[in-house]
């Protein structure tokens, strides 16, 4: 006997059928509407730590992903003809779609991220530390995603240290007369003529020739970066170990492009990006006297530079002489967040 089925009733099987039928197709264009490529941004190349790490996270993307999200890394911020300082605007417009940013390098744009700049505040990695894995790095954090960019991951490029063609630096007074390159910021500006020197604003790309011909005397940048761009080549005879402000790093998303992704997706990207960064930060750390390792520090004193690794005495004399920018610059990234800073570099380092 054959069963009579309502013609209302085969109206609804045949909607469940065909919604049972598109499910597949959807999810598969649902995957298919992710680009085939994601633009990543980055200051300088391989095998400087900042840059290695924006590498390290795209290809953890495309392998935990099974190469369903493919990440190009672009080294150098070639996505803005090599200034760096216009990441975070490119970002905010399209033309980038992920990136590992300098704090340095958005701190034009962004007062707060200034905090990292603000001279011989965090003075060593155990306070660099206290600031980013705290309160104080979810404030900042919290500030970045009002930018339409969802940060993902704290890193590090290093504490910046001062290097230059000249004369060993131990003393304000020797700075007198330099010409300093920096990356960016009115706050390095502010540094260095107060201490005598004069500072001279351009590119990472720029720099190096800068160096070779001597338009410059010197520059700050972490050790390992020194070594890996071969600085002592560019008459950088006289290296300078002050950590007078740090280089933080931040992986970032923009927020439409973060959007774009299923849940899990934006926890694969995350959850890399995190792994990416504590790699980051090893290797920005190896060599410099950390546990020991003074690898990166022996190096160069190999190539024949004149390393003065200065004692806390000789610290502060530089912090004295910029404290006035210091006092400055507090109001400017905010008394509330630099107190916190300051409470919490306490506690890690007393």
């Amino acid at each position: 006997m054959t069963a009579t089925i309502p013609p209302a009733s085969r109206r609804t099987l045949l909607l469940g059928a065909a919604g049972a039928g598109l499910a597949i197709p959807l999810r598969v264009r649902a995957q298919q509407q992710y680009r085939p490529e994601y633009k990543v941004s980055v200051v300088g190349n391989r095998p400087i730590p900042l840059s290695d790490g924006a590498f390290v996270w795209a290809d953890l993307v495309r392998e935990r992903s099974g190469g369903r999200i493919n990440m190009k890394v672009y080294p150098g911020s070639q996505l803005v003809g090599g200034d760096q300082t216009r990441e975070l605007v490119a970002m905010r417009q399209g033309v980038i779609d992920m990136a590992v940013f300098s704090t340095i390098n958005i701190s034009p744009q962004i007062r707060e991220m200034n905090l990292f700049s603000l001279p011989f505040l965090l003075r060593d990695h155990r306070g660099f530390d206290a600031v980013i894995n705290g309160e104080v790095g979810q404030d900042l954090f919290r500030v970045l995603a009002t930018r339409e960019v969802v940060p993902v991951a704290w890193g590090e490029n290093g504490f910046r240290e001062l290097s230059n063609s000249r004369r060993e630096v131990r003393r304000p007074e020797d700075l007198r007369g330099m010409k300093i390159r920096f990356a960016a910021g009115v706050i390095f500006s502010e540094i260095f003529t107060a201490l005598g020197a004069n500072p001279l604003q351009m590119s990472f790309a720029d720099l190096q020739p800068a160096l070779s011909t001597g338009a410059v005397d010197g520059q700050e940048n972490p050790v390992n970066l020194f070594l890996a761009f071969r600085m002592d080549t560019l008459a950088q005879r006289h290296l300078t170990i002050w950590n007078y402000v740090a280089d933080a790093g931040i992986f970032v998303v923009a927020k439409s492009i973060m959007d774009g992704f299923n849940a899990a997706d934006r926890a694969l990207i995350t959850d890399a990006a995190k792994d990416a960064a504590r790699q980051q930060i090893a290797n920005s750390r190896r060599g410099i006297g950390i546990g020991g390792d003074r690898s990166a520090i022996e190096e160069c004193i190999r190539r024949g530079v004149a390393v003065a690794e200065l004692t806390p005495e000789e610290k502060t004399a530089f912090a004295n002489a910029t404290r006035p920018v210091f006092d400055k610059w507090a109001q400017t990234v905010g008394q509330t967040l630099v107190q916190k800073a300051q409470a919490a570099i306490s506690r890690a380092t007393s």
